[in-house]
């Protein structure tokens, strides 16, 4: 599991080190901000932020919406638009590039923190409806307590319902709990995951040994159900 990584791209030194600081208090990982665009595609190609909080208005020749062309074009991940200026030019040329949200200096830390947290929520539904249940799939966007936590797929051991919530308990033995229901996570996993029981699913992994009516994991036992076996045993390949 690791914090939600963003990048601030802001060439006003002490407004980028506040929003960093704003953005550290909320929970976020910040990096190192970007005072520019050379410093801004530097830090795309080698930090891999989660989102960016782009400043459209940047020193130089190259602004915020020709760093916004080349996210959309290369990476798969959201971002926001600062401006001090938000006349009609201004944002009909933002518009054309798809900002996830669009924020004016000055702001809030709640409206920071609320269009952070729409823009992470919406790319994520963005792409389940745009994606496959396939192996491509590599992390998992959780909300817990309030904040979006960033996990990889490759970590997660099993998951367990319970009631209204669910488990997700990783390798290392940490667990997360969240509201929502195993058929609305199960769409959001790769096809390493099974469901093997009606409260829970399992990374196969992980499958040490399988039993008649249970399976085993690391150190964990889980049940299995009845309905559940024959398709255990074909994604597993055992005849």
């Amino acid at each position: 599991m690791s914090q939600i990584k963003i990048l601030v791209v802001e060439d006003e030194i002490l407004i980028a080190d506040n929003i960093c600081d704003t953005l550290t208090d909320l929970g976020y990982f910040t990096l190192e901000p970007a005072l520019n665009y050379t410093e801004a595609i530097l830090s795309l190609k080698t930090e891999t932020p989660d989102i960016v909080i782009l400043d459209i208005n940047l020193s130089g020749e190259k602004s915020g919406i020709d760093i916004a062309e080349v996210i959309k074009s290369q990476y798969d991940i959201p971002f926001i638009f600062l401006t001090s200026n938000a006349d009609k030019n201004t944002v009909s040329l933002a518009k054309k590039v798809q900002p996830k949200a669009f924020l004016v200096k000055p702001f809030t830390q709640e409206e920071l923190y609320s269009s952070i947290e729409i823009a992470l929520s919406n790319h994520i539904k963005h792409n389940l409806a745009t994606s496959n249940n396939d192996t491509s799939k590599k992390v998992l966007f959780l909300k817990e307590k309030g904040i979006f936590i960033k996990i990889k797929l490759e970590d997660i051991l099993y998951i367990k319902s319970d009631h209204v919530y669910i488990e997700v308990i990783l390798s290392s033995e940490k667990k997360h709990v969240i509201r929502t229901s195993l058929n609305d996570i199960l769409t959001k996993l790769n096809k390493n995951f099974i469901r093997i029981h009606r409260s829970y699913i399992v990374n196969s992994n992980y499958i040490d040994q399988i039993q008649s009516n249970k399976l085993f994991l690391n150190n964990s036992e889980i049940p299995i159900g009845k309905s559940y076996k024959n398709k255990i045993l074909q994604k597993i390949n055992i005849n």
